[in-house]
């Protein structure tokens, strides 16, 4: 029996983005494997545990645990992660996550930190969105991901469900003070 070609794509378990303490920033998950909201916290505190001391600022690093190849870095005080079946490709996985780093470094605009995120966070997930859709790879191109999510959100003029949480509130309140204007 040959496998079908949705199992010979390259595909992801997840990706996350967590704070220097190990606590959730971003996070998407495309498998099954962890069911619950606390599954997944707690795989995410034992990978960010195993990670913490290893020094992935300059280099992408990778490790294996619990069956899964994970690849991950780390700038300031963020820490980014993708997770991969143990018979994925790790050049693969570790060109999504330099696509995630890169395409948020260009979000950012290379301040990379828990707070520019956090006020960020919609762009970010936007972002993640771009890179992989129900685990499979879509695209690994940092500007051509900043490109579509910019282009998505950047006009104000926009219809409200292709605008970002924050500049549909940025839109309202301009629209709020025309009206209390006029």
């Amino acid at each position: 029996m040959s496998p079908s070609k949705l199992e010979l794509n390259p595909s992801v378990k997840n990706i996350l983005l967590l704070d220097s303490d190990g606590r959730r920033v971003a996070a998407k998950y495309f498998s099954d494997d962890w069911p619950t909201n606390s599954a997944k916290e707690a795989f995410e505190k034992l990978v960010f545990n195993k990670t913490q001391k290893t020094n992935a600022r300059t280099e992408a690093e990778i490790t294996m645990f619990e069956n899964n190849i994970i690849v991950y870095k780390f700038v300031q005080d963020l820490h980014f992660f993708v997770t991969g079946s143990d018979d994925e490709n790790e050049l693969i996985l570790s060109s999504v996550l330099q696509a995630f780093f890169d395409s948020v470094g260009l979000l950012l605009r290379g301040n990379v930190d828990k707070k520019e995120a956090l006020e960020n966070l919609d762009l970010i997930l936007l972002r993640i969105d771009e890179i992989i859709d129900a685990g499979i790879i879509l695209e690994t191109t940092p500007n051509t991901i900043a490109g579509k999510v910019g282009s998505n959100s950047t006009e104000s003029g926009a219809p409200l469900s292709e605008q970002t949480l924050s500049q549909a509130l940025a839109s309202a309140r301009e629209h709020l003070a025309r009206s209390l204007l006029k």
